[in-house]
């Protein structure tokens, strides 16, 4: 069974969704421990409270140094013996201190077919507004690991979601994590909980 800790800092829809996965038996062999947050007051902290889950909250803002805020990060979640931490709407980039400490080890869901409209400063609506200003047919979602390139670790899935002409980027964000974000997340922790993928040359194959 793999300990995972999940980093939040908004509404949580991402981590319902593992929730929701780890009680229906979509996801097996893994275990939500710890939810930690960034951002007091962040709706996520209540979803993990209603399934039991234990939260913690660091506020990244108050602390001088991002190494610092990471160590602490860190620390909770050694404490917490988690093997696998999930960034599931987790606004805050983080360093060498925590991409050491957990390498190979650290997963994100991106709102987009990376490598399109991702790195700096492509996160949230920003990124459905890109899309559609380009004109792009079609878009979807991302989930990879983390390394020290924003949205720039290795694939571990992808999911395609039709861009309509009626969109504006708030519909569109809310297909994406319907149709791609909500399932393939979930599927890719199990991926790794199951140990069925590895990396091999930057390349996520089957394992």
């Amino acid at each position: 069974m793999l300990n995972i800790g999940v980093l939040v800092s908004g509404g949580g829809t991402n981590l319902q969704a593992l929730i929701d996965a780890v009680d229906d038996g979509r996801i097996t062999n893994g275990k939500i421990v710890t939810v930690l947050s960034n951002r007091e007051g962040a709706y996520a902290l209540k979803r993990a409270e209603q399934a039991g889950i234990p939260t913690k909250i660091l506020v990244s803002k108050q602390y001088a140094d991002r190494a610092d805020f990471e160590r602490d990060v860190v620390a909770h979640m050694k404490a917490n013996g988690v093997e696998l931490i999930v960034m599931a709407g987790f606004m805050c980039i983080m360093g060498e201190t925590l991409l050491s400490a957990y390498q190979n080890k650290i997963i994100n869901v991106h709102p987009s077919l990376i490598p399109s409209f991702c790195g700096d400063g492509y996160y949230g609506l920003h990124v459905h507004e890109a899309a559609l200003a380009r004109g792009v047919k079609v878009t979807g979602a991302t989930v990879h690991f983390v390394n020290e390139i924003t949205d720039g670790g290795p694939i571990i899935l992808q999911k395609s979601v039709d861009i309509l002409d009626s969109d504006t980027p708030e519909i569109l964000q809310k297909r994406v994590m319907e149709e791609a974000e909500w399932v393939i997340l979930p599927k890719a922790v199990d991926l790794i909980c199951n140990n069925k993928i590895k990396i091999i040359d930057n390349i996520v194959r089957e394992a």
